[in-house]
This record gives structure tokens, C-alpha cells and sequence, in this order.
């Protein structure tokens, strides 16, 4: 057998060196982008069960800024908890909770709906908020969904060839629904890291009156694209320029109460956090803060609030006590 010349020999060296060093720039990239966004890995997020009997449920940052967003279409519009239940289950055996691209013949997004059904455009059902809305107005239309059992109430509408599926996610989306409803208040958690995305108190804004509607937050909506320099009122220390302060309106008992109200925006914000660069939550005396002692809701008075970004004024402590406001802090 002949040997190999030196010039393939040093052909060789070349492809395995080129190679190396092709693998060796593409970790560099990846710790790169990880140092970045101070990340390790997804964020994550965690549910927890309001009658101490430690079941939860543990999912990333993208699943939770969907269930909130199904959450908030679906109160917004005066569904009751179940439908929210029935709407999260179904999202998250169709797509797992992620707005994706493809599906069985032309399904898309996070509830798999064909536009060949007359569900809408592509465009519209990859839109989650109106996806979620279509998922609600077609429910609403079954006599009795309430009552019905999850995988009969989902099937009504979805028509899928795989009805007993949604089942297995019931335990799941109930423990997502009586949170994002508010009904569960300080169960709902996340890490909090930053994305790429832009994010701060404008974007905050623009998100809570696309998820809730511009009625819904008058005052929200009227600060959407206001530069974020002048502070709200109520608010005062260097944080304000950064600080979104939420109304929470009186609402009757047999509307789910303000306080209900309240831990929906407030749950919904830290869901959001990831996306939106949010760092700090307060509501009726709990702080929740990203990064911190695994990012749990903590009582005012525990050390939370000296970590947060608003000051530390009497007048900001007043508000996070208070029932009648969400204070959102961002990182910029």
C-alpha cells in the first residue's frame, strides 16, 4: 500500500484544524450570547398550587407569556375560570403553549387552527391574541362548556381526531387559570432573565393594552409611546422613570373582586418578565423580584422591597400595600 504524500498529509491536518476551530468560534458564539443575556439556559417559570399540598408546574418563559396572554383575551372578554382552564389545555396539547409556524396540513399557532376552516388568515391565527380570542368565541357557542368535562368542551371545538389527549394537561391548566385569573394570588413565578428583545415601560404599556384592551387601561393606553422620563403619579425616587403603576378598579364581588383583578395584572406582568425586561412586581403587600431566592413572591417587609428598583420613599411602600394598584418596575 503506498503512503500518503505530505501534501495530503498536510491537507489533512488543515480539515481537522479548520474544523476545530469551526466548532471551538461556534461555543464562543453560545457563551457569547449567554453572557449577554444572563442567561444559563431558557428561563423558567413555576405554578404552584394555593392549597398547600406542593403540586406545581414548571415551564419556560415563552410557554408563560402565552398562558398569560390566553388568560388575559379570556377574562377580558368575561369568561368564566373554566373557560380559561379548557383554553389553556387545549393550547398546550395542540402546540405545547408555543405559537409555532406548522402543524397537520395548514395548522398553525398555539392552538393549531386551519385557515382552509375558516378560522382566519395565517397571519391572524399566528397572532395569539386573536387565536385565543376565535378559541373563546367558538366555545362560548357550546351549550353548557362549563359543566362539561374538560376533554367534551375542547373537542366541541377543536374537532380533533385525538379528543381524550387533552385530558392529561387538565391538572396542568387548572393551576395555570386560577393563577393568571388571579384567583391563586402570589402562585405564579418566574426567573425573570432578560431576552434580546427590546423591552421597558413603553413596551409594558403597549403589551397590557394588547392583551387586556385599551378600555380596560385607560390610563395605560394613554401613556402607550409617552417617553418614559416623566414619572407616574405616586411614584418618586430614580426607579420612577422606570415604573409602570397599573390601576386595579373596584369591580363587584360577582365579577371576581379588586383583588382578584389585581394578582391577574400582577401574575401576568411576571410572566411577561423575560420578554419585557420586567424586574420588579408589587401588589397588596408582596414584592416579587427577578433573580432572587428563586424569584418567589416575598411579603412587604422581608427585605424584597430594599432590592427593588423604585426607591424606598414612604409613598412607595404606601402603594405596594395597596389593593388599588400594580406597581411594574423595569430594568430600562
Amino acid at each position: 500500500m503506498p503512503e500518503p504524500s505530505p501534501s495530503s498529509s498536510h491537507r489533512g491536518r488543515l480539515l481537522r484544524f479548520g474544523a476545530a476551530l469551526t466548532v471551538l468560534l461556534a461555543l464562543a458564539g453560545y457563551l457569547t450570547v449567554q453572557y449577554l443575556t444572563g442567561s444559563k439556559g431558557e428561563p423558567k417559570c413555576r405554578v404552584v398550587s394555593d392549597k398547600g399540598d406542593g403540586v406545581s408546574y414548571e415551564f419556560t418563559a415563552e410557554q408563560a407569556v402565552n398562558a398569560a396572554t390566553i388568560s388575559a383575551v379570556g377574562t377580558n372578554r368575561g369568561m368564566p375560570e373554566r373557560a380559561v382552564t379548557i383554553a389553556l389545555a387545549t393550547a398546550l396539547q395542540e402546540s405545547g403553549l408555543r405559537n409555532i409556524g406548522h402543524g397537520d396540513r395548514d395548522s398553525l399557532g398555539l392552538f393549531q387552527q386551519r385557515p382552509s376552516q375558516g378560522w382566519g388568515t395565517a397571519r391572524q391565527i399566528s397572532d395569539p391574541r386573536y387565536a385565543a380570542g376565535e378559541f373563546y368565541e367558538q366555545l362560548a357557542k357550546v351549550p353548557d362548556y362549563s359543566r362539561l368535562p374538560l376533554t367534551v368542551a375542547a373537542q366541541s371545538v377543536q374537532r380533533s381526531g385525538f379528543p381524550e389527549a387533552y385530558a392529561k394537561h387538565e391538572p396542568d391548566a387548572t393551576l395555570l387559570a386560577a393563577a393568571l385569573t388571579g384567583r391563586a394570588a402570589a402562585t405564579f413565578t418566574c426567573e425573570g432573565r432578560r431576552d434580546m428583545r427590546p423591552g421597558g415601560p413603553d413596551a409594558v404599556r403597549a403589551s397590557l393594552v394588547r392583551d387586556f384592551g385599551r378600555d380596560a387601561f385607560q390610563e395605560a393606553a394613554a401613556e402607550v409611546g409617552a417617553t418614559p422620563s416623566a414619572a407616574p403619579t405616586g411614584t418618586s425616587g430614580s426607579g420612577s422613570k422606570r415604573t409602570v403603576t397599573v390601576p386595579v378598579p373596584k369591580t363587584p364581588a360577582a365579577e371576581g373582586g379588586q383583588l382578584r383583578r389585581g394578582w391577574a395584572l400582577a401574575h401576568w406582568a411576571v410572566a411577561n418578565s423575560s420578554a419585557l425586561h420586567v424586574e420588579r412586581v408589587a401588589y397588596a403587600g408582596r414584592v416579587w423580584t427577578a433573580g432572587r431566592t428563586q424569584s418567589e413572591w416575598r411579603t412587604e417587609g422581608s427585605g424584597a422591597r430594599n432590592s427593588g428598583a423604585a426607591g424606598n420613599s414612604g409613598a412607595s411602600q404606601d402603594s405596594e400595600n395597596s389593593t388599588g394598584e400594580v406597581r411594574i418596575v423595569t430594568g430600562q
